[in-house]
């Protein structure tokens, strides 16, 4: 008889299993359905594309622990939370998928960033331009239609409150029946309940590993720790638009810390003195620039014709051992720009931008990049990169001139440079960002400037699709060095220095690897940095610089035989320009006599680069 007793106990707790979707049918149904149509009406058309292996199991575990927690609050605030979540819910499907169906990207932290910097006349237009009786006939129809189903149900139950109210009673008394031991569904009772509670814990066990990777990801304190956590195997996949709508809120809440450090740093950008040492600065910033495919240092195939030919006739001075401390764009740029070197106390959004120190000691500022402006399609490692370049304040604080529209190829940037040079002064630091060598590499180069075909690789165990890729990098190497060729020829007949560096390295099948790309693994090896980390860096002078100036190309010759990684640039940038600061390290500025070569070179502030050089000789 006890065993009988514990028998309908056990069979009583199996049924509270299904009480957080009794209670909340509806919801359950229409919210399962409206994450189901999300996930495929932001699914990409082109081949291979699949959408989140576990989505289905995920989509069952949160709308199931929403129905629970749902289920604990009073009926009749339950039914203005529902509500609530509701509109929330549909209105984020609509933004979402509106946003991948005119800008082929679904919700970014910059499209956020973007909405917020949009005033009520921009808006205005932007409806205009872009809210058409067509855009019902796209995948935000599907969304629309979950919806309009919803509200017809709703209303539905509304206008035949009597029949909905009937309909309750004989679910109710069903259950009821289903709940007495005499009844014939008694024990349908607990495998319904059963079947939901291996569900969810199958669900469950499936989606496990995205729910801690998205944990993960919402965990970080820095926004370059998320872009680094994004280049992961591992990384969140951000299914539903409710968690693309967060990771974005998040994303902008961590920048806008550092940028709020950076403003309040804007008055300690101080100089004391400035002799213009340089009259005109160009600083080439390059992309993705692997110097073991640069025929400048080496390589076989002639990749860089032009500057071979000025290191010949003595124009140009290579740096012959200069490394890059990361291989991500965004967490170079910010070393770079940065008075911040690898191993100073603080951040690097504790110290002045160097650009700052340059405009308060009198020099006019250009900035002209092909990679870092606010774009509704922009990925988290350009916004991570650009965050702080694009703020409105910092941006005033650091230049003068800068472009406004980016450019499908590099020559895009000369010519924005012809257009903007009438604004230079007599002291110039002019910045130019290229999209360089960034993947894809084939769209890096017109097609009637590539040379390279896959024949000319003839590599064994490489496919024909590998050679390919291995001549389009090539190809954009070549097209690299004629941009900068053209870039050189506009200060030929200045008082110029220009300095090229990229921001890190790129593997392209180095070795017999077969892999393009970065790899951003967290084991560093001695090949892994030569390809990844490994970057060409040179200085070329004009005629009237060198002549003016003998005592600075020694120096720039002398420190072309020394160790260098590039967090240091901004120091020898203010020597090239004589600016006296409290900033101003020597024993970082590569050109001075106290300069410290013994500066342990960290990579990703965990591996001594020249550690691993070692090892590779052994």
């Amino acid at each position: 008889m006890a065993n009988v007793k514990i028998f309908h106990v056990i069979i009583r707790l199996l049924g509270t299993a299904t009480v957080p979707i009794r209670k909340n049918f509806v919801f359950f149904v229409m919210m399962y359905v409206l994450g189901t149509v999300c996930t495929y009406a932001v699914l990409p058309e082109r081949r291979g594309a699949h959408v989140f292996e576990f989505w289905w199991q995920e989509l069952f575990v949160d709308v199931y622990l929403l129905c629970i927690v749902l289920s604990l609050i009073p009926e009749k605030v339950r039914r203005w939370v529902r509500r609530s979540f509701y509109i929330a819910a549909y209105a984020v499907a609509m933004a979402d998928v509106y946003c991948f169906v005119n800008f082929d990207s679904t919700l970014t932290p910059t499209m956020l960033l973007l909405v917020g910097e949009t005033n009520s006349g921009e808006a205005a237009e932007f409806l205009r331009s872009y809210v058409r009786p067509s855009i019902v006939l796209s995948r935000l129809g599907w969304v629309l239609l979950v919806m309009a189903v919803h509200i017809a149900l709703s209303l539905s139950c509304i206008f035949l409150k009597e029949k909905k109210n009937e309909l309750l009673y004989r679910i109710e008394t069903f259950w009821h029946c289903a709940a007495t031991r005499y009844s014939p569904v008694y024990y349908l009772y607990p495998a319904v309940s059963l079947s939901v509670i291996l569900l969810f814990a199958y669900s469950l066990s499936s989606c496990l590993e995205n729910k801690r990777a998205e944990h993960r990801l919402m965990s970080y304190d820095n926004i370059g720790d998320i872009e680094h956590e994004l280049t992961e195997k591992t990384c969140a996949n951000l299914y539903q638009p409710l968690y693309r709508l967060v990771f974005s809120i998040y994303a902008n809440r961590l920048t806008s810390r550092q940028v709020a450090r950076l403003i309040d740093g804007i008055d300690e950008a101080r100089v004391d003195s400035c002799s213009f040492a340089s009259p005109n600065i160009v600083l080439v910033i390059g992309e993705s620039y692997n110097r073991h495919h640069s025929q400048l240092y080496g390589y076989e195939k002639p990749t860089t014709p032009r500057q071979v030919e000025r290191d010949r006739r003595g124009e140009l001075i290579k740096m012959n051992d200069a490394i890059s401390p990361w291989n991500l764009t965004s967490y170079v740029f910010k070393y770079i720009f940065s008075m911040y070197a690898v191993g100073d106390k603080g951040d690097w959004c504790d110290y002045p931008l160097f650009p700052e120190l340059f405009r308060r000691a009198g020099y006019h500022v250009t900035f002209i990049t092909n990679q870092f402006l606010p774009k509704a399609k922009e990925a988290v490692y350009d916004f991570s990169g650009g965050f702080f370049l694009n703020n409105e304040t910092l941006s005033r604080a650091m230049f003068d001139t800068r472009n406004t529209k980016l450019h499908a190829f590099d020559a895009g940037v000369v010519t924005e440079y012809d257009n903007l040079k009438k604004t230079d002064r007599e002291h110039n630091l002019i910045i130019l960002h290229l999209m360089g060598q960034h993947v894809k590499y084939a769209s890096r180069v017109p097609d009637k400037q590539k040379h390279f075909r896959k024949e000319d690789y003839r590599r064994k165990g490489f496919s024909n699709k590998e050679k390919q890729i291995m001549a389009d990098y090539d190809n954009a190497v070549l097209y690299n060095d004629s941009i900068m060729d053209e870039i050189l020829k506009r200060f030929e007949d200045k008082d110029a220095i220009v300095i090229y560096v990229p921001d890190h390295g790129e593997e392209c099948y180095g070795g017999n690897v077969h892999f393009f790309g970065r790899m951003h693994s967290t084991d560093i090896t001695a090949r892994l940095a030569r390809e990844e980390f490994d970057i060409p860096m040179w200085f070329w002078c004009s005629a009237r610089y060198r002549d003016a100036r003998p005592e600075m190309v020694k120096m720039l010759n002398a420190a072309a035989k020394k160790r260098y990684m590039t967090d240091a640039l901004p120091h020898s940038l203010l020597r090239l320009g004589g600016i006296h600061t409290r900033w101003y390290r020597s024993s970082l500025d590569v050109l001075s006599e106290e300069y410290d070569e013994k500066r342990p070179r960290i990579l990703k502030k965990t591996t001594d680069y020249d550690k691993l050089e070692k090892v590779k000789e052994k």
